[in-house]
């Protein structure tokens, strides 16, 4: 990658240059954040909520909707530019700086969450030949967890241009095994078992209930969509943000769907509910005998650490980009001579360290750590979708390049209602621990606002914080009682 001209504030001490990245670099990004622990477990999450009539419907639904936020970020990319690093920029951009914050800091925090299922899972596959790792969360499982968060740190702290250089090698070697588990698996593909696993007979409840169960599944397999765009800052040029966003999206979704539905032609979807995770690992030895579980498992390693390295990247530049806006404290806006952004990345990893510590604590470590993710990157996409269709309705307003069209607004309104559905699917538990982990970082706005001798709130701020704090007490009061749990 060439180096772009130009140098950036640097924050202390010269200025760096900043690394310019290519179409096939950024599709790179997306494909490597999108295929990681999720595609995995796919198998298995499913199995536990649904057939194969209930899988489809939710594949549609959220291939529909993830390929309508696909849409507003390619939009967004050339209708408005000048906003570097997506999510966090849009919804700053469309609905003022607090709730562009929160939109910064939920995404951040969202990435962070998801960096420790990638650790999780990789101990829990590992633990299928060492005991003492178990399901991923035992104190020896932590400690080997805790070197991996700190060895990704030292490398990515040698520079952009060295990381996203991996993470494209790393991309394409890690697609060769979930290529082959769907090939091996339409070989020993069995009708009759598949017949049986179609209406999810297993399971009470209506097939809507059954579809609501699998969303905040198939959230967490398509975060990243939005990679291109959270980077767009090192984007060689700028129209190559939306065509990355596009071809990595369409890249991943026909192999996350084949994924889920060849797997009811090999077990009984009971049986699939209750496999060890990697779940996509049992499905492959009951197909092939032992040495599936293996391929798998060696796939997933190389899966996990490359989405692991492009979502640290993601994380860290969200920060970065928030702190020279001057949305979040001017520490994190500072940057090494290699472009990276050293107490952004600082930050993010150790957030995943204390994460980590808690899954400890939790019954299911994975499967939480997987939901809140999800939940914590809902209202950043929703505001990013809401803006898409703002400035499809008022495009003078909002400072946008070309005419908006009326397929903008079609697709903003649908990328708005398919976030909205998905807040409503995650249900009130995870919307309530989301509070308890947006409220706190209002400190960090406040730390922002004083350097700059700022007023704190605003009136329509300051109501916004209240209802944060109200969720986020409401949230605490609801575990300590035993309401909700981990």
């Amino acid at each position: 990658m060439a180096q772009a001209d130009t140098h950036g504030d640097t924050g202390a001490g010269p200025t760096a240059p900043t690394a310019k990245l290519t179409l096939l670099t950024l599709t790179a990004m997306v494909v490597g954040s999108m295929v990681g622990a999720g595609v995995f477990s796919l198998p298995r999450r499913f199995a536990q909520e649904t057939g194969v009539a209930g899988a489809l419907i939710a594949w549609s639904v959220a291939g529909l909707g993830m390929l309508m936020l696909a849409f507003v970020f390619q939009t967004l990319a050339v209708r408005r530019p000048d906003l570097d690093a997506g999510v966090y920029a849009y919804a700053k951009a469309g609905f003022g700086e607090y709730l562009g914050f929160f939109s910064a800091f939920g995404y951040w925090a969202s990435a962070c969450v998801g960096n420790v299922t990638y650790w999780v899972l990789i101990m829990s596959t590992i633990g299928a030949i060492a005991p003492a790792l178990g399901d991923g969360d035992t104190a020896l499982a932590i400690i080997l967890s805790s070197a991996g968060l700190w060895g990704f740190f030292l490398l990515i702290r040698r520079g952009v241009k060295e990381a996203t250089a991996i993470n494209r090698i790393v991309t394409v070697a890690k697609l060769v095994p979930i290529i082959v588990f769907v090939i091996l698996a339409l070989f020993c593909f069995k009708p009759s078992v598949f017949a049986d696993n179609f209406g999810g007979a297993d399971y009470a409840g209506s097939l809507f209930n059954q579809v609501r169960g699998t969303m905040l599944a198939t959230v967490f397999v398509f975060l990243g969509v939005e990679g291109a765009s959270v980077y767009s800052r090192h984007a060689k040029r700028r129209e190559d943000v939306g065509r990355a966003t596009l071809l990595g999206f369409l890249s991943v979704f026909a192999i996350f769907a084949s994924v889920t539905i060849v797997s009811y032609g090999i077990l009984p979807m009971s049986e699939i509910a209750e496999l060890r995770q990697p779940s996509m690992a049992g499905v492959l030895e009951a197909a092939v005998g032992t040495w599936g579980s293996v391929f798998v498992s060696v796939g997933l390693i190389v899966s996990v650490l490359g989405a692991y390295l492009a979502w640290s990247l993601m994380a860290a530049e969200v920060l970065f980009v928030a702190a020279k806006d001057e949305d979040m404290p001017r520490f994190l806006g500072r940057s090494s001579g290699d472009d990276v952004p050293v107490p952004a990345l600082l930050m993010t990893t150790a957030l995943s360290q204390v994460v980590l510590v808690v899954t400890a604590f939790s019954d299911d470590a994975f499967s939480f750590a997987l939901d809140l993710t999800s939940s914590l990157s809902l209202i950043p996409f929703l505001l990013a979708a809401a803006f898409a269709a703002k400035i499809a309705l008022r495009p003078r307003q909002e400072r946008v390049q070309g005419r908006s069209t009326r397929r903008e607004l079609v697709v903003g309104i649908l990328a708005t209602l398919y976030t909205a559905f998905l807040l409503f699917a995650a249900g009130l538990k995870f919307v309530l621990v989301s509070f308890i982990i947006y409220a706190p970082a209002t400190f960090l706005f406040v730390k922002a606002r004083r350097e700059q001798n700022r007023r704190l709130f605003s009136p329509k701020e300051a109501l916004i914080c209240a209802v944060s704090v109200v969720g986020a007490v409401v949230g605490i009061v609801a575990l300590a009682v035993g309401w909700i749990e981990l």
